[in-house]
């Protein structure tokens, strides 16, 4: 299945498929660059993953020291993806940014013990109270 996505302003566009596992993080990074009380995170592997248009990137620095580059469309602002020294390979793109977000279930959920106390985490998922490294 091919999904596809972009940015708000649709400067950058981008077409993946076959994705690995979709994840929603709790962790208080994905809490400040969503700009909600999670971020919905799909994997994709790396060459299943197209991007057309300039996107600049954060660099950002996990629990394990691991970095992580962050990746925003330098017009809008929208949050797209991300690459993580932990996970070569993988392409992590912002569920949020998908142009049809209907086919996006979650099956795991991570930092769970980060989450605000008003969300209540959706059943069927496997839940790890830190990440899952």
């Amino acid at each position: 299945m091919k999904m596809k996505g972009g940015c708000l302003c649709s400067a950058v566009r981008y077409e993946a498929s076959d994705p690995v596992v979709t994840a929603i993080c709790h962790c208080t990074h994905c809490q400040k660059i969503s700009g909600s009380a999670y971020s919905v995170n799909v994997l994709f592997p790396d060459a299943n993953v197209r991007i057309e248009g300039t996107t600049q990137h954060f660099v950002d620095t996990g629990d394990s020291g691991a970095h992580l580059n962050r990746h925003f469309c330098p017009k809008c602002g929208s949050s797209l993806y991300s690459k993580a020294d932990s996970m070569p390979g993988l392409t992590i793109v912002k569920a949020g940014s998908l142009d049809d977000t209907s086919v996006v279930k979650p099956t795991v959920q991570i930092y769970c013990a980060r989450a605000q106390n008003w969300v209540t985490l959706p059943a069927g998922t496997t839940n790890h109270q830190q990440g899952m490294a």
